[in-house]
């Protein structure tokens, strides 16, 4: 889709230039893949920031973990060379493919737009609070600050970005990578946008996490010491959500709940039940 209200496309080659150009003005936003900014209309729009310019590495392995730059194509997040002993790169895998778009689109889309947008069926938003992603947040006046990307999100649509703040980055620590997933996702149609989305995480020192998105406004991140048995993790999800379960077209509530709840069990029994 066009944006004719855009005057100004500011391409931006250091973090100085981001911050003069993006500085929380409401008519100017940053691009990257632009793939939901061209999707719908933005006649407030007056300006947008090039962050593609930036020239960002779109992921870095090292022994802390990955790094997934904002700008990191959603489709590069395939090509990434894991270490042999980061168990839940199925993961990675699974949670693009979940993504509701065209190989072309998960080529433009990225990591930042993805999580920024918060839809409640972001894909890489279930990638990153299943694996304790971490949010780099860059502020107009210079500042860092580090986000838990569970908390990043806080509802449909809304994040705790402050006016002119940019998401840099997302860090996925190796402790996180180095545990065995298992994965459950459903959608209304064999294609169909995510309405519900579990997954499971065991790690190496026995503890265990579970991530439900999509069928809840906001990513919901129960952690454990070890594999509880699936009565308890069902018990404790149908808790934390408390009756909030997401309603739109893609999706009842009710049908929302029942799925998360059989898959939360799933989870809990593929990846080994530590009590009776």
């Amino acid at each position: 889709m066009d944006l004719n209200t855009v005057a100004e496309f500011l391409p931006v080659t250091d973090a100085a230039a981001l911050r003069r150009a993006h500085d929380g003005n409401p008519a100017t936003a940053v691009l990257a893949g632009g793939t939901w900014l061209f999707s719908v209309p933005q006649p407030h729009l007056r300006t947008l920031v090039d962050l593609t310019t930036l020239g960002w590495e779109p992921f870095t392995v090292t022994d802390a973990g990955l790094e997934l730059a904002a700008t990191c194509p959603v489709a590069a997040l395939e090509s990434v060379p894991f270490p042999a002993d980061w168990r839940a790169r199925p993961l990675v895998r699974q949670c693009v493919r979940a993504l509701l778009a065209s190989f072309k689109v998960r080529s433009v889309a990225t990591v930042g737009g993805n999580v920024c947008t918060a839809l409640p069926a972001g894909a890489v938003t279930s990638l990153a609070v299943a694996l304790d992603g971490v949010a780099e947040l860059w502020a107009a006046d210079g500042g860092v600050r580090r986000v838990p990307v569970q908390e990043f999100v806080t509802g449909d649509r809304a994040t705790v970005l402050a006016p002119g703040e940019v998401l840099r980055s997302v860090h996925l620590p190796a402790t996180a990578l180095r545990g065995t997933t298992a994965f459950r996702r459903a959608s209304l149609a064999r294609l169909g946008r995510s309405a519900t989305l579990v997954v499971g995480r065991r790690d190496p020192d026995g503890g265990f996490v579970l991530a439900v998105t999509a069928s809840t406004p906001r990513p919901h991140v129960l952690r454990y010491a070890a594999v509880p048995a699936p009565s308890q993790a069902v018990a404790d999800v149908e808790e934390v959500v408390a009756g909030g379960w997401f309603d739109d077209v893609h999706g009842a509530p009710d049908w929302r709940r029942a799925t998360t709840l059989r898959f939360a069990g799933e989870v809990v029994e593929e990846l080994g039940v530590a009590a009776p």
